[in-house]
Formats: C-alpha cells, sequence, structure tokens
C-alpha cells in the first residue's frame, strides 16, 4: 500500500524572482535522493507561494525493496594458507560483515580469485529514509543568503516552520530551532494556524485559508481574472510572461483589479507610463481597441475582495505620484538644449580605469565611421550614424533616465526627436543598446545595427585594453552579451566583417584622430579573438549545429561571424552528397602533408618545369584554372570549385609520391600541395571534419 509524504518550508516572504527557480531546485534535490536511496513513489508535485516552498510526493512505497548483494573482500592467496586455514584477513573480513568463514565463496576477476559472501539487506521503511530530506533542505542553493539570530545556516530568508508528514505520520525532523510538525500557516493577514490530519489535506486546508499554494493554479486565476476585466471594458491586455510570473510569486491568493488614472499623462510618451505601471508598481498597462494606452491599469493584490475600493485607491494615489514625478521630468528636460546635454557627458565616468563618457563616444565615433565606409552604407545613412555617434548618450544626464534607468535610449530617442533630430539618428539613439538580451531584439535599422556594432566593438576592446577580461563566470560588464549581440547583429544583417583585422584599423584610426591614445588597444588582440570566437561557438551550439562543423568553420582564416555562418550552411548541405566523403578525404590529405612539413602561404613558389608526370601537370592547370575569381567567389562557389578538383588530386596521389628522393622535386610538390592548401583553408579546418 502506497502513501503520500507533504514536505513543507515556510519562510519569510522570498524575493518574487527566486520562488520558481528555488521551487524547481528542491524538487530536483529530492527527486535525485529518492533515486539514490532506492526508494520507489509517484509523481513529486512541487508547489510553493512567496512564504513556502512545499513537496507532494504520491503514492511513495512502504520501504526500499530488499537486496541481495555480492561483497568481495581480500584475494584467495591472502585469505588462505596453503593449507586451506582462513587467515586473520579473512575473518576480519567476515566479521566485519557480521558473518562467518562459512559463508564464503570464491569468484574469479581478471583472473584472480577472490572472496566473497552474500549479504540480504532488509530496505529501510519509508519513513526512516524520508527523515534524511533534512540533508537536501540544508543543501539549498540562493542568488543571495542570509543568516538570522545566532544560526550559522544561510538561506534565501527566515524558516519560520517545517511540514513532514508520511499521510498521518509526523516524519521527525529538525533544522536549527524548528521541529517538524502537522501544522502549516494560511494567509499572512486573512488566515491562521492549520493543523493537518493528513498529508493529502494539504492543499485543500490553505485553499480553505486563502492560499493557493499550487503556482499554476494560481497564475491560471490571475489570468482569468484579468481576462474577465478586459472583456468587461473592452481593453485589450498584454499578458507579459515575465511580469506575470513576477505577480504571481508575490501573491498567495490572487485577486485582480483595475485603477485609473488622469488623462493628462497621456501626453507623455508611453514607454514612460508602462515603465511607471510596469517596471515599478507591477501592473499590467490597457490599450484601448485601437491599440492606444489607456488610462487605467490592473493591478493584483494579495488578499480577498473585502475593502478593495481602500486598496485601489491606494494604488492609484501611489502610480499618481510617480507620473507626477515622471510628468516633472519630462517638461525640466526639454528645458534644456542636446548640446548641454552633450557636454555633460564629460563630467560622466564611463569607466574610472578608462575615463569620460564624453571620450567613449569619440571613439565610438571612429568606429562607426570605419564600420559605415566597410559595410557600403549610403551617404545619407553614413551622416546618420556619425551624427547619433556624436550624441547618442546624451539621455544619460537627463532627469528622467536619472530616475527611470530602464528608459535609457528610448528617451535618447524622444528628446531627440523633441529637439528636432533626424528620426533615423533619433531611432539609432534607441536601438545601439540592443540586444539588451542573449536572445533579445535587435535593431531594426542599418544605422541603428552600425552604432549598436560601434559602441559595443568599443566598450569590449576598452575593457580588455584595462584588463578587466571577463574570467569564469564573472562578466560585471556584460561583455560576454554585448559580443554575442555584435556576432547575431552582423549574422542577421549578413554583413561580412573580418573582426580581428577591424581591430588593427581601429587602433590606427585612433592614432590618427584622437590627441592621445592611452592604452594599447591590441595587447590583448588574440583574447578579442578568441573571446568572439566562443561566442561564435555557443550561437551555433545553440543551433544545433554539429560540433566537428563548428571546429571546422571557426578555423576560417578570416574572423568573420557571418562568413562562418555561411560556411556551416555549406558544408552542411553537402554532407549528404554522393562524392562528400572521397571529396573531403582528398583535401585533408593535402592538408595533413602541408602541416606536417610546415609550410607558409608566403613560401609558394611552384616551378611547372620540374614536373615529373601528366598528373602533376594536370593538378597544376586545374588549379590555375580556379585561382583567378577563388577571392572573389562565395563559399558556396568556392565549395564547389575544390571539390572538383577531387579526381585530379586522386590520380596525382595514384601516380606521384610527394615526399620524392631528389630534393627539388620533393620541395616542388610540396609548394604544389601547399598552393592548393592555401585555397582549401578557406573552407576552414577540414581535418576536424567527421566523414563516415
Amino acid at each position: 500500500m502506497t502513501k503520500t509524504f507533504l514536505l513543507e518550508i515556510g519562510l519569510e516572504e522570498m524575493p518574487a524572482h527566486v520562488v520558481t527557480g528555488a521551487i524547481e531546485q528542491l524538487q530536483q534535490r529530492v527527486v535525485d535522493y529518492l533515486k539514490e536511496q532506492k526508494l520507489a513513489h509517484g509523481q513529486v508535485e512541487a508547489l510553493s507561494t512567496p512564504r513556502r516552498l512545499a513537496i507532494m510526493i504520491h503514492d511513495v512505497a512502504e520501504q526500499q525493496p530488499d537486496e541481495d548483494i555480492a561483497v568481495k573482500g581480500p584475494a584467495k592467496k591472502i585469505a588462505q594458507d596453503d593449507q586451506g586455514n582462513w587467515s586473520k584477513a579473512a575473518q576480519g573480513f567476515v566479521r566485519g560483515q557480521k558473518m562467518t568463514t562459512e559463508d564464503i565463496y570464491f569468484q574469479e576477476l581478471k583472473g584472480t580469485e577472490y572472496v566473497y559472501v552474500k549479504r540480504h539487506i532488509a530496505g529501510k521503511p519509508a519513513a526512516e529514509i524520508l527523515a534524511g530530506l533534512i540533508e537536501p533542505i540544508k543543501a539549498m542553493n540562493f542568488p543571495t543568503r542570509m543568516r538570522w539570530n545566532k544560526f550559522n545556516l544561510e538561506y534565501i530568508r527566515p524558516i519560520h516552520w517545517l511540514v513532514a508528514m508520511l499521510d498521518h505520520q509526523v516524519i521527525e525532523m529538525k533544522l536549527l530551532n524548528i521541529q517538524t510538525g502537522n501544522q502549516t500557516q494560511g494567509h499572512r493577514f486573512l488566515g491562521s494556524t492549520i493543523t493537518l490530519a493528513t498529508a493529502a489535506d494539504y492543499q485543500k486546508a490553505l485553499a480553505d485559508d486563502f492560499v493557493i499554494v499550487d503556482a499554476q493554479e494560481r497564475k491560471n486565476i490571475i489570468q482569468q481574472q484579468i481576462a474577465a476585466i478586459a472583456q468587461e471594458h473592452d481593453w485589450q491586455v498584454d499578458l507579459d510572461e515575465d511580469l506575470l510570473e513576477e505577480v504571481n510569486n508575490l501573491v498567495e491568493y490572487p485577486t485582480a483589479f483595475e485603477g485609473r488614472f488622469a488623462d493628462k499623462y497621456l501626453q507623455m510618451p508611453e514607454e514612460v507610463l508602462i515603465t511607471s505601471m510596469k517596471d515599478n508598481q507591477r501592473y499590467f498597462y490597457v490599450r484601448q481597441q485601437d491599440g492606444s494606452l489607456a488610462p487605467y491599469f490592473i493591478g493584483v493584490r494579495n488578499g480577498n475582495r473585502e475593502y478593495l475600493d481602500n486598496v485601489i485607491a491606494g494604488n492609484e494615489k501611489v502610480l499618481v505620484a510617480r507620473l507626477e514625478d515622471a510628468a516633472f521630468f519630462f517638461a525640466e528636460d526639454q528645458k534644456n538644449s542636446l548640446d548641454y546635454y552633450v557636454e555633460q557627458l564629460q563630467q560622466v565616468t564611463f569607466h574610472d580605469k578608462i575615463g569620460s563618457m564624453s571620450e567613449k563616444m569619440a571613439r565610438t565615433r571612429i568606429i562607426a565611421q570605419i564600420l559605415a565606409q566597410k559595410l557600403q552604407l549610403s551617404a545619407e545613412q553614413t551622416a546618420d550614424v556619425l551624427r547619433a555617434a556624436q550624441i547618442y548618450k546624451f539621455d544619460l544626464v537627463t532627469d528622467m533616465v536619472g530616475e527611470f534607468a530602464e528608459l535609457q535610449g528610448v528617451m535618447g530617442e524622444k528628446y531627440a526627436l523633441i529637439m528636432g533630430e533626424n528620426p533615423a539618428v533619433a531611432q539609432a539613439i534607441r536601438e545601439h543598446y540592443l540586444p539588451n538580451s542573449a536572445q533579445g531584439q535587435l535593431p531594426k535599422s542599418q544605422v541603428g545595427a552600425v552604432l549598436a556594432l560601434a559602441d559595443k566593438i568599443e566598450s569590449i576592446l576598452s575593457f580588455f585594453a584595462v584588463d578587466l577580461i571577463p574570467n569564469g563566470s564573472n562578466d560585471p560588464y556584460g561583455l560576454r552579451r554585448q559580443a554575442l549581440g555584435i556576432v547575431r547583429i552582423l549574422q542577421h544583417e549578413n554583413w561580412q566583417l573580418d573582426l580581428h583585422q577591424l581591430q588593427n584599423e581601429i587602433v590606427a584610426a585612433y592614432q590618427e584622430k584622437l590627441s592621445t591614445v592611452k592604452f594599447d588597444y591590441l595587447q590583448h588582440q588574440a583574447d578579442f579573438d578568441e573571446f568572439i570566437i566562443d561566442r561564435i561557438r555557443q550561437l551555433f551550439s545553440q543551433a544545433t549545429v554539429a560540433y566537428d562543423l563548428i571546429d571546422t568553420v571557426v578555423a576560417l582564416p578570416q574572423l568573420d561571424p557571418t562568413a562562418m555562418m555561411e560556411d556551416v550552411q555549406v558544408i552542411a548541405k553537402h554532407r549528404q552528397d554522393a562524392n562528400f566523403k572521397d571529396s573531403i578525404e582528398a583535401l585533408t590529405r593535402i592538408l595533413r602533408i602541408t602541416q606536417k612539413a610546415k609550410l607558409s602561404a608566403s613560401e609558394i613558389n611552384v616551378q611547372p618545369a620540374l614536373f615529373q608526370t601528366e598528373s602533376e601537370q594536370q593538378l597544376y592547370q586545374a588549379v590555375q584554372a580556379i585561382v583567378p575569381d577563388f577571392s572573389h567567389q562565395n563559399l558556396e562557389q568556392k565549395y564547389q570549385a575544390l571539390t572538383n578538383l577531387q579526381p585530379v588530386i586522386t590520380a596525382y596521389f595514384d601516380e606521384n609520391m610527394v615526399m620524392d628522393p631528389d630534393l627539388k622535386i620533393r620541395n616542388n610538390r610540396l609548394q604544389q600541395l601547399n598552393q592548393l592548401t592555401q585555397l582549401i583553408k578557406q573552407l576552414g579546418d577540414l581535418n576536424q571534419l567527421i566523414v563516415k
């Protein structure tokens, strides 16, 4: 007969952002523990609120299964003497197993006989096993931890109660000064202490005391309540998943309500209103059916509908106070010119080791100019990106961004338009922060994309120049995210750019255009290259590109993310070709020979007069035929040109011995293969491909 087990950790209110991760961690630790202890069970149900982490284990077996195990002892030659008498080693072994020498049998293992005994281990009862869950509870880790009282245990918040019940039986555990029992707590304000008769009563007993302990059920209730309000008023409500998750982890008994603010605040940019509602107050904003922002919001209280009018009035009052501040800042910011704000950036530190924000912008503008030329922007686009680079951080010193940091870039765009800037320039100011997460939105305009690239490249180069290079999990300046953004932008725009060569051009331009160059920006060039390659690997791995193909394309001669993506697509496309194996093996044979000979591109000097066979001449002519156009071709064309050489290469190796005794012949053949090697490398390191 199976049983139901309940484990509940009662805490002070946890921060909303850790609740989901904490309960998932506890669930996994419990599952791992039960597996390790070999205790059979059914569903392990995770339940949580801001004040509790709970696990319900259904269909728990009454005990572990019995086990018969063979225990190995000393080798036979140690366990017995020549007369067959048992040694002290053998006697000690069986005594330790609570058995006698009569229980010994011998079994061969890797050519040697050993002493063995068979032990019957009775399964422990479930109650004894489940009491050990105190260790997984103590082993929990959290992004932030605290201590309380005089205890040494660090936890997300102080623990107030513990419940551990197997059906009606309390499982004895103790953590700090808290003993497990059968009493839990209802809603902090509406509920009371609840005594559970059995573990299975848990969810209903809490629901009757204003606690919905199932997080998914709680979330469904919130969604249904918001949908009902929206339908009643004919509104559109954006149920942002992150906000919904956060609100869900702030309440135990949700009740949605609608509030209102004055129409006059709609004169501000809607991003200001949304930030005040969503980011600051955790409200869902509302739109009319035509898509315009409505002067309403929807909040979720932690409680029932009693005194809801007072709750609504209080929330409206708090929101209006924030909107009043925003309206004041919006008006005050427009009293100064854009040039005024740009000048103020001289007093804003980008980083104390690097310099001011104004200096960063000057370097970014130089990079933007190089990129505009290399990426063949139009004259109008170039003018826009250079103007944007000249002013793009100005909103950092406005009052609005000082109060609402989330509006960086957004207010830059709004104020730039108000102050008469070109719409393309204003858009680029907002877009230069993109993407602001690993999978975040990319810039929609090419001007914005170039400014975003320039800003991110400048940041990485500057931090590397002062030895602030991310290591391990330490990346306080978000450089990995910015590097990934560079790669994603280039691939999205299909811009081919050698980032290694770009560094050299940037430093040369710094030396030409800046009065002083403070740092050696190339001292970590190899680290920069590897840093970018790591992000390319990450992106390919997320796209489930085969690891051997990744290793192949990241070895391209140029540090060009877009070319690497094209290379992946080309090789992946041809992997199923009938001639793929033969073609790749022919090309990699050449690579291995020239690699072993340690030849470089600068040494190529093929002398046709030294050819000894027709196949040498044929290979030479075939290579010469593809050389003139090769550098201008795309990777698909290069792949076809090289793989078409397979019959000629095979004939060459069938007829010629590269390492000819005659030194002149040998060197000439190596040079001939080296010429072809330099072309093959344009596809990456084909040696990394796994060819079946």
